[in-house]
């Protein structure tokens, strides 16, 4: 099984401060193909994540205006993290767990990277959904 640190090793994750604009976020997600951001405080400490369901949830559909918006305000704070030497079945069990599709990696409070769903191969995925059916039988 994979780990996490082989995943991300040469992952450069999306980093942005809590003061940033919901607008430079999104802007900076697309250009990145990201599908969320580590919001980090004035120390750099993973403080939040903010992902593209944030931004349609906490502000399009609440009307918020994402040039006057920040991340601070509309991020997910105190995101589940995981350290990089889990394996990939160690993160997706706690995505799904946790019912979130983007996992910060962190490592002795230093941020290696983010994995998602899609970062997972298709073995990876199968073994989780045995091991759910598993524990249904097993109820």
């Amino acid at each position: 099984m994979r780990r996490l640190s082989d995943i991300v090793c040469n992952q450069d994750p999306l980093i942005l401060p809590q003061s940033a604009s919901v607008k430079r976020a999104c802007e900076e997600m697309r250009e990145r193909r990201a599908g969320s951001v580590l919001v980090v405080d004035d120390e750099g400490q993973l403080s939040g994540i903010f992902t593209g369901r944030d931004a349609v949830c906490r502000v399009v559909a609440e009307g918020r205006d994402p040039a006057h918006t920040r991340l601070k305000m509309v991020m997910t704070p105190d995101p589940a993290t995981i350290s990089a030497d889990k394996t990939a079945i160690d993160a997706l069990r706690r995505m799904w767990d946790g019912g979130f599709r983007h996992l910060p990696l962190v490592e002795a409070g230093e941020l290696k990277g983010c994995v998602s769903r899609g970062d997972f191969q298709g073995d990876e995925h199968s073994r989780l959904e045995e091991e759910r059916q598993l524990w249904e039988h097993m109820r």
